[in-house]
């Protein structure tokens, strides 16, 4: 029987999600030093792209059966990696310097594998053994 996580508010008991929300709330001050031309452009997409991972766990643990959730969990992975490349922009327009970002780095590389590792839990799941 595949793990299910569909009970409301279940989501917040998720190590990926709690850093999901750390990464959404670092991000916030970072996005803050960037210059106000960048405002809706790189500001937003980054501000959206945070946003995404939490939102998609959240979103998908409430859902029914593992293949909604893994769904959403590729979600959640597709926006850490936006995140990478967004903080790499940064870093490369000389908008944030590397060790501004190392704390926000630090909590997306944890992020990304502890929704690996759902991935992984939950396709391992759904493969079926060969007896």
């Amino acid at each position: 029987m595949t793990p299910h996580l569909g009970r409301v508010g279940h989501f917040k008991q998720l190590k990926a999600w709690q850093h999901a929300r750390s990464v959404a709330v670092l991000s916030k001050a970072a996005i803050s030093r960037l210059p106000a031309a960048e405002a809706n452009a790189l500001a937003d997409q980054w501000r959206r792209a945070s946003y995404s991972v939490a939102l998609n766990i959240a979103e998908g643990a409430s859902r029914r059966g593992t293949k909604e959730f893994r769904k959403h969990l590729d979600i959640a992975r597709a926006s850490l990696h936006e995140l990478e490349a967004i903080m790499e922009l940064a870093v490369s327009l000389e908008y944030c310097r590397p060790e501004e970002l190392a704390k926000l780095e630090a909590t997306v590389d944890e992020c990304a594998r502890t929704v690996y590792g759902l991935l992984r839990k939950f396709s391992d799941a759904a493969t079926p053994s060969a007896s």
